[in-house]
């Protein structure tokens, strides 16, 4: 049986979801699809890092972990652009994958 199924019926299991291995995604490149990527207006931002608290691929990060000089991690960006609707400031652009940034 893998490794990532239990050895338990599912009667015998918890209701609802079960991530057996939680963050393993960090060890791939899962942006690859992307149409497109978020671009951060450095000069508007409050450092209110809402992008940081929504983002569902713990793919905005700061190094140190300081406010300052957030950083998009685009080997695990989807390009979902939650960050970008979440800013208060809307200093986060939406840019299509093959423009730089």
């Amino acid at each position: 049986m893998s490794h990532y199924a239990p050895d338990a019926k599912y009667q015998e299991l918890a209701p609802g979801g079960i991530i057996p291995q939680a963050g393993n995604a960090e060890e791939y490149s899962t942006g690859a699809w992307r149409l497109q990527k978020p671009v951060r207006r450095d000069e508007d931002c409050i450092d209110c890092m809402f992008c940081w608290v929504y983002c569902p691929d713990n793919a905005c990060w700061t190094k140190d972990q300081s406010v300052k000089g957030l950083q998009f991690d685009y080997d695990h960006c989807k390009g979902c652009a939650i960050c970008a609707q979440v800013c208060p400031k809307k200093c986060i652009d939406m840019v299509p994958e093959d423009q730089e940034s």
